[in-house]
């Protein structure tokens, strides 16, 4: 059978939907800017960033929000920030907060003043966005995930192959956290406050003993349930240039696996399943 226009599988039997139809569809949740497989790994849908991409050289500048908004604002005319009500069931704090057109925020979603969901991002149920917290351009973030306050969970629109940063459910992103460069953070993870995360960080696992690393082809992934806090490691190759930071014990960012998430950890999240489950209740 082949694939409608409205059918998120479209653009592999050489189908997409373009302007204001992929913007619609990607609101919906229809249409993802990456999926993940049966078998747990995820790939980019290009062609989406693609049309993305076609649409802001396409759009001139407009002047949006005179009317309605707090703070009018310039920006390209085909994205303006979406508009809520009661039956979407996302709950949008005031303050400064802003989700831009083409994006997806379930119901259940809880947005704390301001933060800020770019173009192509989805955000899956009963997830919590805390004040000053953003999620870049085609990020995912799934079900149950809190992304606290000041977070910087990174974006990427080109090149249009490459892998968004991804959150799967029930992560937990500590405050002044940055999630960048196209890292998948499994299922459960815990990232403690101020853990940096890009395609360059070495990931030191101290409960199975090995190290974690990322390429350019294959980016970093932090394992489900593991308790990544930020740490430093001397730096220690042989190369001449580096006998001067080596002779003073100077360190490099990296990050730490200390444990893998159990009861005591889940209490520690505890309250924010309950607050999440108070409003998703109602």
């Amino acid at each position: 059978m082949s694939a409608s226009a409205d059918d998120p599988r479209a653009a592999e039997h050489g189908e997409r939907r373009t302007g204001e139809a992929l913007l619609d569809a990607l609101e919906r949740g229809e249409v993802r800017a990456a999926e993940r497989a049966a078998d747990g790994t995820w790939r980019a849908n290009a062609w989406v960033k693609e049309e993305i991409l076609a649409l802001f050289r396409a759009s001139p500048l407009a002047e949006h929000g005179a009317q309605r908004d707090v703070f009018p604002f310039v920006d390209k005319a085909a994205f303006p920030v979406q508009r809520f009500d009661v039956a979407r069931g996302v709950r949008l704090v005031p303050g400064g907060s802003s989700v831009r057109r083409g994006a997806f925020v379930a119901k259940g979603v809880v947005c704390m003043p301001p933060m800020y969901v770019n173009v192509g991002a989805y955000v899956d149920e009963g997830t919590m966005i805390d004040s000053h917290a953003l999620i870049g351009s085609c990020a995912q973030v799934g079900k149950r995930v809190h992304v606290s306050a000041a977070a910087q969970i990174g974006g990427v629109l080109e090149p249009a192959n490459a892998r968004p940063v991804i959150l799967e459910d029930d992560v937990f992103v500590g405050g002044n956290c940055g999630v960048y460069e196209g890292i998948l953070v499994r299922s459960g993870a815990v990232l403690a406050a101020g853990t940096i995360l890009t395609s360059g960080t070495v990931v030191y696992d101290v409960v199975e003993e090995r190290e974690l690393r990322g390429t350019r082809d294959a980016p970093l992934e932090i394992p489900a349930n593991a308790v990544v806090v930020p740490g430093t490691r001397p730096i220690t190759t042989r190369a001449v240039r580096d006998m001067w930071a080596n002779l003073r014990r100077l360190q490099i960012a990296c990050a730490i696996i200390v444990k893998y998430r159990d009861e005591k950890t889940d209490r520690a999240t505890a309250l924010e399943t309950a607050l999440r489950a108070t409003h998703l209740d109602r």
